[in-house]
C-alpha cells in the first residue's frame, strides 16, 4: 500500500471521528431541553447522563480488562467524580433550564481560562503576551454573554442571574478535568479514570435526588431514549470518537474542528426552540470562540 495514500485515510477518518465528536456534543443541550420539556428535572436529566455514560464506560473497561485498579485510587476518582461531573452536570441542565441551552454552551467555552490559570498555578506554564490578550478577550466576551441576559426567546426570569453563576460553575468545573486527568494519564487510560468519575457523579447525583426529590420513572419512551442518548451518545461515544481522532490527526486540526461545537449547537437550540441572544450576546460569544480557538491553537503548536 502506498504510504502517502494510507497516511491520506488515517487523516480522513481522524477527521470524520473529529466531526462526529462535534456534532454529538453540540446536541446535547437540545436533547436536555426536550427532555425537561415532557417533565424531567434538571437534577435527573444530568443523573441518567451520568448513568448510562457510566454504564457505558463501566462495561468498555470491563471487556479490555481495565477495570482492576487500587481501591484508593478508586475512591479518589469518585471522589473528584462528585465535583468534576455530579456539579458540572447539574450546574450545565439548570443553565439550560433557567437561561437557555445556548448561554450553557458558550459560559462552557469560558473553560479555557481557567484550564490557562491551573496550568500556570500547578505546571508552571508560562503566560505569555498571546495568552494574556486571548484571556482578556473571552472576559470581555463573558461579560458581553452574561449582559444578554441569556439565550431564550422569554428573558424576564427573575433566577436569570443564577443561570448565570451556574453557567460559569460549568466552565470551572469542565476546566478542572485538565490537571487532574493530565495527572493522573500518566498511569491509568482516560476510559478507566472517566469509569470511576461517572460512578461517582452518579451516586452523588442519586443522593442528591433521593433527598429532595425520588427519581420520577412515568416517562414516555422517546423520553427514556432521549435521557439514554444524553449518556450513551453524548458522552460515551463522544469521548471515544475524541480519543480516536486524537490517534490519527494532530491537536491543532482536532481543535479547530471542534470549534464547530458551539455553532451546531446555537444552530439546533434556534431551529428547534427559538433561542437566540441579543446583539451583546452574539458579539460576546464571538469574542470567547475566537479566544478559545487562539489560545487553543498556540497550546496546541507549543
Amino acid at each position: 500500500m502506498n504510504p502517502d495514500s494510507a497516511g491520506q485515510r488515517r487523516k480522513l477518518a481522524g477527521t470524520l471521528f473529529i466531526l462526529l465528536t462535534a456534532v454529538l456534543w453540540s446536541v446535547l443541550g437540545l436533547i436536555s431541553k426536550y427532555c425537561m420539556a415532557q417533565g424531567m428535572l434538571p437534577l435527573e436529566c444530568a443523573f441518567w447522563r451520568c448513568f448510562f455514560g457510566c454504564a457505558a464506560f463501566f462495561l468498555h473497561c470491563g471487556l479490555l480488562g481495565e477495570l482492576r485498579i487500587p481501591l484508593r485510587h478508586a475512591l479518589l476518582f469518585m471522589a473528584f467524580g462528585v465535583w468534576g461531573i455530579g456539579v458540572y452536570y447539574s450546574c450545565a441542565q439548570f443553565t439550560i433550564k433557567l437561561v437557555g441551552a445556548a448561554m450553557d454552551i458558550i459560559l462552557q467555552y469560558t473553560a479555557p481560562f481557567w484550564v490557562a490559570v491551573f496550568a500556570r498555578l500547578l505546571f508552571g506554564e508560562r503566560l505569555t503576551p498571546v495568552k494574556l490578550a486571548a484571556l482578556a478577550i473571552a472576559s470581555l466576551g463573558t461579560v458581553c454573554v452574561c449582559l444578554s441576559g441569556g439565550s431564550l426567546p422569554d428573558k424576564s426570569s427573575s433566577l436569570a442571574w443564577l443561570g448565570i453563576v451556574t453557567g460559569l460553575l460549568t466552565g470551572l468545573c469542565y476546566a478542572s478535568h485538565y490537571p487532574f486527568t493530565r495527572w493522573w494519564q500518566r498511569r491509568y487510560p482516560a476510559p478507566v479514570i472517566f469509569t470511576w468519575m461517572l460512578a461517582g457523579g452518579t451516586l452523588a447525583l442519586l443522593v442528591v435526588t433521593a433527598l429532595t426529590e425520588p427519581l420520577h420513572f412515568a416517562f414516555s419512551v422517546p423520553v427514556w431514549l432521549a435521557s439514554a442518548a444524553m449518556g450513551l451518545l453524548c458522552t460515551y461515544l463522544a469521548f471515544v470518537c475524541y480519543g480516536e481522532a486524537l490517534k490519527r490527526i494532530s491537536l491543532v486540526r482536532a481543535v479547530v474542528t471542534c470549534e464547530l461545537e458551539p455553532v451546531l449547537a446555537m444552530f439546533w437550540v434556534w431551529l428547534f426552540f427559538g433561542e437566540q441572544f441579543r446583539s451583546i450576546g452574539w458579539f460576546g460569544s464571538a469574542l470567547i470562540i475566537a479566544s478559545v480557538l487562539v489560545l487553543s491553537l498556540f497550546r496546541a503548536e507549543k
